[in-house]
């Protein structure tokens, strides 16, 4: 009854992970580290593209890009999760939950997006190396980014504006500790039969065909890389695309996961866990996986982290 109360009129209540006090303080810790470490170091790969002129390139300018979304990604979901362990509340009005599932709708959309357009940079870089100068131009890559964005706000309007029109029950509780529209969706009294159509019809629209589209381009990638002759092309080649290709393992293999099997008797921990790692894990590893194996961008992040950590001179030389 004290939950049922708490909630009011339009409010929903966020079950978050787990009930244990003793727990909050550490889980509290956990998520606030992580949130730092994902934000600090996609804002550290944004910096160093921008600042080293040997990264003006397509690839970088895409990653730049996909750091950009994955720090509003993880900021749309974890901010208000640590505010509400701290307070040791749950509540998230109507507005606010429909704020945050247009927000990571959006998001989400740009990751999808961006992943393919790398996947199609990958593609010209190694299949067609001789016109790649030409096509992927500076004025087509912006062209592609800026159209990124623009069908990504388009497509999180449908699932937004489509939850407006339902009412719900009085048991209003997520088991998620962000609003998940699917978990959302369950919680409707009205019929949410064309809230489930628009659903997966941007799913497979704004998820499945980029993903089509990156295994398509791998496709032709792996075909060319086989054909060439010498073991240390072959590995330069491989080198290229092994980051990017783990980070879309990893995204799409949680994010697809939870969605399609939310069809299915998937239990609320496992929904749970898989969101942990799509919306705060896989972002938190991307600047870790781009920058382990590559040393263009190790070397542009040591050069930002000098000119952002002070240097002491006044003490070293003995000056006031």
């Amino acid at each position: 009854m004290e939950r049922g109360n708490q909630t009011g009129a339009g409010n929903f209540i966020l079950l978050g992970f787990t009930d244990d006090p003793d727990l909050q303080s550490l889980l509290f810790g956990l998520l606030l580290s992580m949130y730092l470490v994902t934000v600090l170091g996609n804002l550290l790969i944004i910096l160093a593209t921008i600042s080293d002129s040997h990264l003006h390139t397509p690839m970088y300018f895409f990653l730049s890009n996909l750091s950009l979304a994955d720090i509003g990604f993880t900021s749309t979901t974890i901010p208000k999760a640590l505010r509400n362990i701290q307070t040791q509340s749950r509540v998230i009005t109507f507005a606010g939950c429909i704020s945050q599932i247009c927000f990571f709708f959006v998001f989400a959309c740009q990751d999808n997006l961006l992943l393919a357009v790398m996947a199609y940079d990958r593609f010209m870089a190694i299949c067609h190396p001789l016109h790649y100068v030409v096509i992927m131009n500076p004025r087509l890559c912006q062209l592609m980014v800026l159209g990124s964005w623009l069908i990504s706000i388009l497509g999180s309007l449908p699932d937004t504006l489509t939850i407006l029109s339902l009412s719900f029950c009085t048991n209003r509780e997520i088991p998620q500790f962000f609003c998940d529209l699917p978990e959302v969706l369950k919680l409707a009294c009205s019929d949410t039969l064309i809230n489930n159509v628009v659903l997966y019809s941007v799913a497979i629209i704004l998820a499945v065909f980029p993903l089509t589209g990156i295994l398509l381009s791998y496709s032709q990638i792996f075909s060319s890389i086989l054909r060439i002759s010498s073991d240390r092309g072959k590995y330069k080649a491989f080198s290229t695309c092994g980051s990017h290709l783990l980070v879309v393992s990893l995204f799409y293999g949680t994010s697809l996961g939870v969605y399609f099997s939310s069809v299915a008797t998937l239990s609320s921990r496992m929904s749970l866990m898989a969101s942990v790692m799509y919306t705060m894990v896989t972002p938190m590893l991307n600047p870790f996986i781009y920058s382990l194996r590559n040393r263009d961008i190790k070397v542009a992040m040591g050069k930002v982290l000098r000119k952002m950590v002070p240097l002491n001179e006044s003490v070293d030389t003995g000056l006031p």
